[in-house]
């Protein structure tokens, strides 16, 4: 099973195109048609995008790329709907699509690059549906081909936005699945893939003019993820002026990060005001998602926006979860009822490959509900409601919570609290008091409280003592979300490491 995050990071580095060769036979033509279709696509304008590839293929059945084009229109069909259905209708898709590749020009380097970006994406697919297995066999192809790519067409730019963003998915992938990658036979180097990436985006060459918003897409979700620089993040959508509307890929990008940045209302401004023109691909998430963003501020329309995706969404990703938000609305609310019923049925439904539905699936276990109070200033926290959230705990202490997992989450709470609103050393006492009530524990507030110490002193530049918080949050076993924590706390050993061998350097 991966870990949501891994996931999340894992899945996004999944689109490319290729170029123009001309040779007798098969080509990669990329003309203005495809150029065309291939932006519609990216903006999640599917149905746009086929129109025009279907007018390619006829125009030009020798060129390749409409086909390469298909598997985008795929890749964001079963990634976001995860509808059996059409899994099945389309798997054959892809052994077809590499034979076709595989008559292409071998002096091109969009040979190798297209049968990379299509194992990739159908990596993606895979872990999508279960196929985690098999999954990992398409990412290590996509890896190889791509390394065998830059080496032979060191010169050809796209090559370092996914060589880049493989060596620091690889770099950065937690203990637990060491082994997998180690079968696999890839390495991967955080350093190298970061500075792939922004090698590219400083070129201003024909192709990385032309993929300069894929590359963008890739970088700011390792900024975000691995480099842990929320700031810059939001910084360089808004400076950038990144186009949050019109393409719904990149409002996808946006709202993902605000919400995990503890931005709901942001989020929520960007779904409702992204374009609603019937043209673009409807993605079931842009539901739960707007879900999140008003439980988040324990606003009641949040279980309608809940419902609309589970009846909607055809897969099994985040079904518990947000089953889990709907129980937690009515448990808050005082319908006890109503909070047992959709509780009963994470047990149920969906199943169990991110880590948020393995925590659902435990809470769901138990016969014990979260402490109230604790609830909703933890939803208020998530949402950046800080001070509301510090209004709820006002007076209250430790001591106050009769129960160990209370007392634990208590003072992660108020530690985290502290950390959002920059009183760091306030903050860090909370944090040290939630080690000692849960270091020992299967919660993973402690873990967690260790990993946010880490961050601050990295953030003081105190690198040797962020590092030996790292790995205190490492050290800690068997707790939840352990992958997605370590995975986090690894990089930020990188992080450090690098940025003090570079202090010494100067």
């Amino acid at each position: 099973m991966l870990n949501h995050r891994t996931v999340r990071i894992l899945l996004v580095f999944s689109f490319f195109i290729t170029a123009q060769t001309t040779i007798a036979g098969k080509t990669f033509d990329f003309n203005a048609v495809c150029k065309e279709a291939y932006n519609d696509i990216t903006h999640l304008k599917l149905n746009a995008g086929q129109r025009l590839i279907d007018q390619e293929k006829k125009k030009n059945p020798d060129n390749l790329i409409p086909y390469f084009l298909e598997n985008y229109i795929d890749f964001f069909i079963l990634f976001y709907t995860e509808d059996p259905a059409e899994y099945k209708k389309r798997i054959n898709n892809l052994d077809n699509r590499l034979e076709l590749m595989n008559q292409g020009p071998a002096s091109s380097p969009f040979l190798l690059y297209t049968k990379s970006v299509i194992h990739f994406q159908w990596a993606a697919i895979k872990i999508k549906f279960g196929k985690t297995w098999d999954a990992g066999w398409e990412f290590r192809r996509s890896y190889l081909q791509i390394k065998d790519n830059l080496k032979k067409f060191p010169a050809f730019s796209p090559n370092l936005v996914y060589n880049g963003s493989m060596q620091v998915t690889v770099g950065t992938i937690p203990d637990g699945y060491k082994w997998l990658i180690n079968l696999l036979g890839m390495r991967g180097d955080l350093k190298t893939g970061v500075k792939h990436l922004e090698d590219f985006l400083a070129r201003t060459d024909e192709w990385s003019t032309l993929f300069h918003d894929e590359g963008i897409f890739y970088y700011l979700y390792l900024k975000f993820y691995v480099q842990n620089d929320q700031k810059g993040v939001y910084d360089f959508i808004e400076n950038n002026n990144l186009d949050i509307k019109d393409n719904h890929l990149f409002a996808f990008l946006a709202t993902n990060l605000l919400l995990n940045g503890q931005k709901s209302a942001e989020a929520e401004r960007i779904i409702l005001s992204r374009n609603p023109s019937t043209e673009y691909f409807f993605l079931p998430i842009w539901d739960l998602e707007l879900g999140y963003a008003k439980l988040n501020r324990l606003d009641s329309s949040s279980v309608i926006y809940f419902e609309k995706f589970l009846k909607e969404f055809k897969g099994k990703f985040y079904v518990k979860d947000a089953l889990q938000k709907i129980s937690w609305y009515y448990y808050i609310h005082g319908d006890q009822q109503k909070a047992n019923q959709y509780r009963k049925q994470i047990l149920e439904r969906g199943n169990l490959e991110t880590e948020a539905d393995q925590q659902a699936q435990k809470e769901a276990k138990t016969d014990r509900w979260p402490q109230k109070i604790l609830l909703q200033a933890r939803l208020l926290n998530d949402g950046g409601y800080y001070m509301e959230a510090l209004r709820i705990l006002y007076g209250k202490k430790h001591t106050d919570f009769p129960i160990i997992e209370d007392k634990l989450e208590f003072t992660y709470r108020v530690g985290r609290l502290y950390d959002d609103i920059d009183r760091d050393d306030e903050a860090i006492e909370f944090y040290k008091q939630a080690i000692y009530f849960g270091e020992k524990r299967r919660e993973h507030f402690a873990s967690r409280a260790a990993l946010q110490i880490g961050f601050i002193y990295e953030k003081r530049k105190d690198y040797q003592t962020a590092i030996s918080w790292f790995k205190r949050c490492i050290d800690m076993k068997d707790h939840e979300f352990k992958n997605s924590l370590d995975q986090r706390a690894k990089a930020g050993i990188a992080r450090c490491e690098q940025t003090a061998n570079l202090s010494s350097n100067e």
